[in-house]
Formats: structure tokens, C-alpha cells, sequence
């Protein structure tokens, strides 16, 4: 059995317009499975493909008080590219952000509801992974989240140090998954989080018990009568099960 990250969900006021601002920056498609809920992937995708990790934003009336712990890094092919982009995402709404990183080479930034990202100075490693690079989780243990996480998924682990991991599909394609050591706590419950999602053949509570055995636990947001699981990773990150397809 094994898993594998088909999206991240985003929490937004406003999933639609929200959803505008992203489809516009990453150049890809919108749809709407229910009232409130806003799907973005890139023209032409057959869901679920590892090519792109694709975001799902849902409304929630509870505002954004801290940094989020998970956020997109976006790739760009030159230093003249990401002058480029970062001047677009200004014109679409976008905002320079101060989280503290000083003098860097990649742009801070945050969307219209205040989602911090980045946009990354031109690197070789993401020359392939489509507009988003990776998405980023902020951790306290980088190793142990590399542990947890490369045995949820079927991804494969490409670096890790104390200060960081970093795991890709198995197919060499799409963002990688990146665990960043920082000196922040968890407080809050993550507006941003990752949705897992099972192969076909396999058996949804197979497949609960086998994360659970990992080290995950299971997690009461309020959630009623729902077709996934919500489970928490070893650093207390909130994450969801998908049924299996």
C-alpha cells in the first residue's frame, strides 16, 4: 500500500476570487465541484497525475493570524523571468512580504488574502516542475518529518540534512514535497495543508491504520459526515486522506 500528495487545500474568504488570482498566476484552469469550493490544475490534466500538485481552495470564515506553515515556492528560468513575474503578481494583487529573511535571492510575497510564497531565483533542480517548484512545510525536525512522510508516500527522498528534506513522485515529475527547519510553533490550525490521496486498489482504512501505525493521529477540526479522513503528522500538521482513485 502507499499514497501519494494529489493537491493542497486553501483555506480563502473569497474562493472565487481567490481561485482567480491563482489559476492567473500559474496559468491554469478553474472549475467548482460544490458551492464554496474552487478547483485549480493546468489545462488539459487528468486527474490525479503527479506532473502537478493541484490546489483547492474552500471558503472559511475564520481569518489568517499567523504564517502559515505550508506555502508554494514558484520556479522561474532566469533572474529576468522572476523580475517578470514578480511584477505580474503585483499587477494581479499580490504583495511583497517581510517574514523575516533578510537578504535573500528569491522574492517574498503574499496573495491577496495574505498566503505568504515565494517566487525562487532561477535553480537548476526546478527546471521541470511546471510553475510551482515545491510546496514548502515549515518543521521542527526535518529528518523526522522526512521519516514519516517518505514512508506515507510512495515518493522518493532526494535530500536530507538537518536543516531540510526534500522528496519528489517517483516519476521524476512535478514539485517537490520540501521540509524546511524553522525556529516557529504550531499554534494555530494550518489554513494550508496536504491532501493524500490512496491508488485505486487500495482499502481506505488499510490504508488510515497504516499511517496511523507511521505515527500519524486522528484529528477533530468539527468535521461531520465526510468521505475522507483528517489525520495529523508527527509535528501536529493537519492532513487529509482522500478516498482512493
Amino acid at each position: 500500500m502507499a499514497t501519494r500528495l494529489v493537491q493542497i487545500n486553501m483555506k480563502a474568504r473569497d474562493d472565487s476570487a481567490l481561485g482567480r488570482f491563482w489559476a492567473e498566476a500559474l496559468g491554469w484552469g478553474i472549475s467548482s465541484e460544490a458551492p464554496g469550493v474552487t478547483n485549480l490544475e493546468p489545462e488539459g490534466f487528468v486527474y490525479p497525475d503527479p506532473v502537478a500538485v493541484c490546489i483547492d481552495l474552500v471558503v472559511s470564515s475564520e481569518p489568517k493570524t499567523v504564517k502559515n506553515r505550508v506555502h508554494v515556492d514558484l520556479a522561474t528560468t532566469s533572474v529576468e523571468h522572476q523580475e517578470e513575474l514578480v511584477a505580474r503578481l503585483e499587477g494581479l494583487g499580490a504583495t511583497l512580504a517581510d517574514v523575516g529573511q533578510g537578504d535573500v535571492p528569491w522574492t517574498v510575497m503574499a496573495d491577496p488574502e495574505g498566503n505568504e510564497f515565494c517566487v525562487l531565483e532561477p535553480r537548476a533542480i526546478y527546471r521541470d516542475t511546471g510553475p510551482i517548484a515545491a510546496v514548502v512545510v515549515d518543521c521542527v525536525d526535518p529528518r523526522a518529518m522526512a521519516r514519516f512522510w517518505g514512508e506515507a508516500m510512495d515518493w522518493t527522498l532526494h535530500e536530507v540534512t538537518d536543516h531540510s528534506a526534500a522528496l519528489r513522485s517517483a516519476k521524476g515529475v512535478g514539485p517537490y514535497l520540501e521540509f524546511i527547519r524553522t525556529p516557529d510553533k504550531k499554534t494555530v490550525w494550518n489554513r494550508v495543508h496536504l491532501d493524500l490521496r490512496p491508488y485505486p486498489s487500495d482499502d481506505m482504512e488499510a490504508e488510515t491504520a497504516r499511517l496511523l501505525s507511521l505515527g500519524a493521529t486522528p484529528a477533530d477540526l468539527g468535521q461531520t459526515d465526510i468521505p475522507w479522513t483528517v489525520l495529523i503528522d508527527p509535528e501536529g500538521n493537519e492532513f487529509c486522506l482522500l478516498t482512493p482513485a
